[in-house]
């Protein structure tokens, strides 16, 4: 063998990178699908199609996590994960916030004030990419981890309004606190160097 030619049989240059068509990136691909079904389900009448939005709604939130944890478990983290990923993230939760806020059952401000941090903190994580990624925080899993739960309770039925008030109050605390968090990192990834 010439000397400096990697040995294909030890695999010196490690493993191909994923591809595109993988299960990590199906799943994101069938939460994206499953936002407009639940939309046209929770605006259907009846306590059973909302208990059908709230069944879509939470088996699309909880692709989130397969999906994130197939992807880095199996070494299936692609260019196109990263980018799907979190825009189905956000389709979900802004669909639901939105159609919510159209229904009358919370309040519009609520849904700005998620909706422009969510937004937000994407774009900024965008145009500091070239110095530095902005890791997810502990905080910011509490902030997903809380707002999901807030946005079950207003898809179900019932009588739950003050487990409802205080859990999207938590969530949007927790939501403002973490955006803070990350503008602050994101201004001193600006002031360092470029990452290479």
């Amino acid at each position: 063998m010439i000397a400096g030619t990697p040995d294909p049989v030890a695999g010196s240059q490690g493993p191909p990178p994923a591809g595109v068509w993988n299960v990590a990136n199906a799943l994101t691909l069938v939460r994206i699908a499953l936002v407009p079904v639940f939309v046209w389900f929770l605006f259907l009448d009846g306590d059973g199609w909302r208990l059908a939005a709230f069944a879509v709604f939470a088996a699309a939130s909880i692709t989130d996590k397969i999906d994130g944890d197939l992807a880095r478990a199996r070494g299936l983290v692609t260019d196109f994960g990263k980018i799907a990923d979190p825009i189905a993230d956000k389709a979900l939760t802004g669909a639901a916030l939105v159609s919510l806020s159209l229904m009358g059952e919370l309040w519009w401000w609520v849904t700005a004030v998620i909706m422009t941090r969510e937004i937000g903190i994407t774009v900024l994580r965008f145009i500091v990419i070239r110095r530095g990624v902005i890791p997810a925080s502990k905080g910011g899993k509490l902030k997903t981890m809380l707002q999901v739960i807030a946005i079950g309770l207003y898809i179900l039925p019932g009588p739950l309004d003050p487990l409802r008030w205080a859990t999207m109050g938590a969530a949007l605390v927790v939501t403002v606190v973490t955006g803070a968090d990350y503008v602050v990192q994101a201004w001193r990834l600006r002031r360092g160097p470029a990452a290479s």
